[in-house]
């Protein structure tokens, strides 16, 4: 149940008898009639902007077709009042027995708030990638959360979605790692090791030496780097993605699909992607123009082949192959989204770093040339986060060496604060994770705000119990106070419809707090006025109708809080 859909439908309902009478033209389009939350609450409960959008196509006066409009609408009896506000704004409210019908289909509705907008729609989503070269640092972590939050969502508004992983196993970056785990291996065996610059110093790579020390004793020690660079690399390349598992499962997050960059190479697999864009007349050989500003590291003043694509978007067209013949790094990631599109997704998401800006244009170029601009590519830039603790910057973790690792975050504050917090913003503006802050228990933490809000309903179900109480679905609203309240339970399915279209999960964190917000406000509206209060010792019957509203909420915070995997509290500490 959506009620904003189900006005709506009947606001198109009165349009339609309107033209079938002869009071507006036939066969207006009303794709753009729209019912939605006033600006202010005060005007009323809906508003619908249907005259505006058909006043032009109709060749009328937009009060002329709202008045009309309010007319009709006027008889049904959900509508209390219509009222024509400004040049044709129809502002509506609805009767209190709507707002209770809604409490009542919260509860007996498993699927309220659940929305069949996706239609089964498969997307692909791909999160973290970070390299496999350490432990997922914090600007990882905010990335991991936002898409799995996302790919909750998604699957919650009716898609079918993929979690991915690409893993960045095919550059210089695990030459490196080999190089740094060949040293804490001569380590183990007793030798000093040798961490010069451009090594990984950290002291995760500690134990994989020591592990490779134990399974094929001193057989590497003193050998040229042709000998071991590449088992080692191999080697621990794969303790790296299963730290990287952990550190995710640490997070709640689970990965469908793991990637292999190298699998690219060697395969067939980048030929074949670029051959599907020479064969669109998209690859040529050239030169390009020296770019203003930073050069780039993959421009160079001779001939390349390049890919043609400003033909679909992008600024300039890019290089794709070197002239020595090897492949720049936007080769690999042409044929990676080539792969997905051959795997047959709908849609394709990537959630990068705010470092990769400059990556937007030209891979959404290569998925419109790969996919004839059929399957949509939205990229989401992850902004930086910024810890404090004690008032003062969080230092860099010791065991990473030189950065603070999403287990340091996770260790602090636990998964479902990490994950709350990492959301309070939106993705692209940069976060301040306040070490002592995010654990206060205060209005001002919105992940202890919503949580106190569950645990009280929590407490309210149990103390009923004690008492006997058998629920009921129906409940009794009669204060301005409970009314509010459920008209904010009415808004979660539109939420979650919003949130999905614009692939931002924040909005339900925004939309948990509002709901919290207006639930301890009844509340404490209760501690003045005995007769706002869930339970009556003396009335079981009415405290079953009062427990309704809050066991609703507790019903729409629980699935919200499981859209950004979030536990809910059962009881606050």
């Amino acid at each position: 149940m959506n009620l904003f859909s189900d006005i709506r439908a009947l606001v198109v309902e009165n349009l339609e008898a309107m033209a079938a009478e002869g009071s507006l033209p036939a066969g207006l389009a009303m794709d753009n009639v729209a019912v939605e939350p006033p600006r202010d609450a005060a005007h009323g409960d809906m508003a619908t902007n249907a005259a505006m959008v058909l006043a032009k196509p109709a060749g009328m006066k937009p009060r002329d077709i709202a008045e009309a409009l309010a007319a009709k609408l006027s008889a049904d009896a959900r509508i209390t009042s219509a009222e024509v506000a400004g040049p044709g704004f129809l502002n509506l409210r609805l009767d209190d027995t709507v707002w209770a019908g809604l409490v009542t289909k919260v509860l007996t509705d498993a699927a309220y708030g659940r929305s069949t907008m996706g239609a089964g729609q498969k997307v692909n989503v791909e999160f973290v990638s970070a390299n496999p070269t350490g432990p997922l640092h914090v600007g990882h972590t905010r990335g991991a959360v936002f898409g799995d939050a996302l790919a909750r969502l998604l699957d919650y508004a009716g898609h079918d979605v993929t979690r991915e992983y690409y893993i960045n196993d095919g550059g210089a970056q695990v030459d490196v790692l080999a190089r740094s785990t060949y040293e804490r291996y001569r380590e183990a065996l007793g030798h000093a090791p040798e961490i010069v610059e451009g090594l990984y110093p950290g002291d995760y790579l500690v134990p994989v030496g020591e592990a490779l020390a134990a399974e094929v004793g001193d057989t590497w020690l003193d050998q040229p780097e042709a000998v071991w660079l590449e088992p080692i690399r191999g080697y621990a390349t794969e303790k790296m993605l299963q730290l990287i598992r952990d550190d995710l499962a640490a997070l709640g997050v689970q990965m469908d699909i793991f990637f292999s960059e190298k699998s690219l190479y060697g395969t067939g697999r980048i030929e074949a992607a670029l051959k599907a864009l020479e064969d669109k007349g998209l690859i040529y050989e050239g030169v390009l123009e020296p770019p203003k500003g930073k050069m780039p590291e993959d421009w160079e003043p001779r001939e390349q082949t390049l890919f043609k694509s400003t033909e679909h978007g992008d600024d300039v067209d890019r290089p794709v192959k070197k002239s020595d013949g090897s492949w720049t790094y936007f080769a690999p990631d042409i044929a990676y989204h080539f792969d997905k599109v051959e795997r047959g997704y709908d849609a394709l998401i990537d959630i990068f770093g705010a470092d990769h800006g400059g990556y937007v244009k030209r891979m959404k170029a290569a998925v419109s040339a790969l996919s004839d601009g059929q399957v949509p590519l939205d990229i989401k830039l992850t902004q930086m986060v910024k810890l404090y603790k004690n008032g003062e910057p969080f230092k860099m973790s010791k065991r990473a060496g030189n950065f603070v690792t999403l287990r340091d975050v996770v260790d602090q504050v636990g998964p479902d604060v990490t994950r709350f917090v990492m959301l309070t913003r939106k993705n692209d503006a940069t976060l301040d994770f306040d070490f002592d802050k995010v654990l206060e228990q205060s209005r001002e933490n919105p992940v202890f705000y919503v949580q106190y809000a569950h645990a009280r309903v929590r407490s309210v179900m149990r103390k009923a119990a004690d008492l006997g109480v058998t629920h009921v679905d129906t409940p009794a609203l009669s204060d301005v106070a409970e009314i509010t309240l459920a008209k904010k339970l009415a808004e979660w399915p539109r939420l979650v419809e919003i949130a999905a279209r614009t692939h931002e999960p924040h909005r339900v964190a925004f939309y948990l707090y509002e709901l919290a917000s207006d639930f301890h406000a009844l509340w404490n509206k209760g501690n003045d006025n005995p007769g706002l209060r869930f339970l009556n010792e003396g009335d079981l019957g009415a405290t079953a109708a009062k427990i309704a509203l809050p066991r609703a909420v507790a019903v729409v915070i629980s699935a919200g809080l499981g859209i950004l995997g979030v536990t809910p509290a059962e009881e606050m500490r």
